[in-house]
């Protein structure tokens, strides 16, 4: 078997013509000819019907365009897919995280990408909508909670672990917070998506709903968080966010044995027969450097 001639017989039909073919192979249009003759002759088949004018293929050949095409297209994926291997990341790479968490999650790993990758750019999408990434063209989401779409790979990150946080100025001037009962009785910045009127709290198999006075309500967790900084009030975030000014000294975890909610964070994105370097090496270094810090 002569796999030049059926890949020929594969052009010649998709180009509609021999001289189309020759012009796109770089081959004189006899040795086109001449290979599908050949391919003929050893089929026993008339795989074209040929015209002055047109090109036609016959039943026999619309079957054996179909199969071998078929399988050149593997072979052709099979050997794209081993030279990008052997390519460092490059091109530019799309990413979705949620607006309210992108910018805490994705700051240190872009700029890890970009010392890792210098041929790689980044296109970064922060939206609390839900992005259909093979029709809007994305690459990769972070997406936190329960997945909606099965047809995507999910890869685990690990779990945003919400808690209580005050600044050591506030609670020295308010007083200390005993039980999550107290919580009615001071100032609290609540993001609004988790509750405006109450939070939900658990310790182990215990859970409670705190009620609240709904003085201050915030959407966005950078902005809660700098409140609860400077002392405006009691703040329920995830405990990652929080950590560099918990060591700084700016905010204090309370009430260490209640915690809010934990969600799922999951890398994913959609399924490919032959994943891209670029790809590749983002979520490797996605892994590596989200996991330590949401498991901490």
């Amino acid at each position: 078997m002569d796999f030049n001639e059926a890949a020929v017989f594969v052009r010649v039909a998709q180009a509609g013509s021999f001289s189309a073919a020759a012009r796109q192979l770089g081959l004189p249009t006899s040795t086109i000819s001449t290979r599908v003759a050949r391919l003929e002759k050893r089929l026993g088949v008339t795989l074209l019907q040929r015209t002055t004018r047109k090109l036609n293929l016959t039943e026999a050949g619309t079957l054996y365009f179909e199969h071998a095409s078929t399988g050149l297209g593997y072979l052709l994926e099979a050997e794209a897919a081993l030279d990008e291997a052997r390519q460092q990341p490059q091109g530019v790479l799309k990413v979705t995280a949620p607006a309210d968490l992108g910018d805490a999650l994705l700051g240190g790993l872009i700029a890890q990408t970009q010392q890792t990758y210098p041929a790689l750019s980044l296109e970064l999408m922060l939206t609390e909508r839900y992005v259909d990434l093979v029709a809007e063209g994305v690459d990769v989401a972070i997406r936190t909670g329960e997945l909606r779409d099965s047809s995507l790979i999910a890869k685990s990150l690990g779990t945003i672990q919400w808690a209580l946080f005050a600044s050591p100025r506030y609670l020295h001037e308010a007083g200390a917070i005993a039980s999550p009962t107290d919580l009615g009785q001071h100032q609290c910045v609540q993001f609004t998506p988790m509750g405006r009127h109450h939070w939900d709290l658990q310790r182990g198999t215990t859970a409670i709903r705190v009620p609240l006075a709904a003085r201050t309500l915030v959407n966005s967790i950078g902005v809660v968080r700098a409140m609860a900084e400077s002392g405006q009030g009691v703040a329920l975030l995830p405990t990652f966010i929080c950590q560099p000014s918990v060591q700084a000294g700016g905010l204090q975890r309370i009430l260490p044995e209640w915690r809010g909610q934990a969600d799922a964070v999951h890398l994913v994105y959609p399924k490919q027969r032959f994943m891209p370097p670029k790809l590749r090496g983002f979520i490797d270094l996605a892994v590596a450097s989200l996991k330590p810090l949401l498991n901490s």
